[in-house]
């Protein structure tokens, strides 16, 4: 629809709505909020990208028949 790209036009509209929406003080609260809840997001994803050394000691273990 719009070729991908975002302009100025696009962005004002955008934030427009979020001040009557939300009010001019709440959008740095939101912001903010938002880069804490990112942060987490990618410490979540490391955390489960990283090998832990529990599930390699269970897997060294011989198996019993």
């Amino acid at each position: 629809m719009f070729g991908g790209k975002i302009g100025l036009t696009e962005i004002l509209i955008v934030l427009l709505v979020l001040v009557i929406f939300f009010g001019a003080k709440r959008i740095p609260e939101i912001a903010r909020s938002l880069g804490k809840s990112l942060n987490e997001f990618k410490k979540g994803r490391e955390e489960s990208n990283r090998p832990d050394s529990d599930e390699d000691s269970k897997n060294d273990e011989p198996k019993s028949s």
